[in-house]
């Protein structure tokens, strides 16, 4: 137990050293990572990013016309590349944010699904925990670099 423990603090240690390296790669005026839901406050503060979110904390409340206009109006100020869904919320959500954006002249784009309640399916790269961070931070710098 005690041996594979230390490997899997290593593959902790590398894990943090690839996220740190990755974000980075993110303009700092690029750095809000936009979503249905607020669930990634943790990684935003390690990391200097900024969350916007639809519905707030709760996955239980329904985003309404408010909600996607003031979130469009900052996309457009911000001049913002992209949002994601979570694998945890509809992406109806963002397709109706993508859409009141485009509508004011800014082409947003999808960046991908993220993992914030649960790991990907079993058998696939984000099934794991390791896999499901580093999932998520190549979708956000891969989404947010884009010119």
């Amino acid at each position: 137990y005690d041996r594979n423990g230390q490997v899997y603090i290593q593959k902790l240690v590398e894990l943090e050293a690839y996220v740190k390296k990755r974000t980075v790669e993110v303009p700092s005026s690029k750095r809000v990572l936009v979503t249905a839901h607020d669930a990634f406050g943790y990684f935003a503060g390690a990391y200097g990013f900024e969350v916007r979110a639809l519905q707030g904390m709760s996955t239980e409340s329904e985003a309404g016309v408010k909600d996607v206009r003031i979130l469009s109006d900052y996309l457009v100020e911000r001049q913002l590349p992209v949002v994601f869904a979570e694998s945890s919320v509809p992406r109806r959500y963002m397709d109706a944010l993508i859409e009141a954006t485009s509508a004011k002249g800014l082409a947003v784009q999808f960046g991908g699904e993220l993992y914030s309640d649960a790991l990907g399916s079993a058998n696939t790269p984000a099934g794991t925990y390791l896999g499901m961070v580093k999932h998520n931070v190549d979708h956000i710098v891969d989404g947010l670099s884009r010119p």
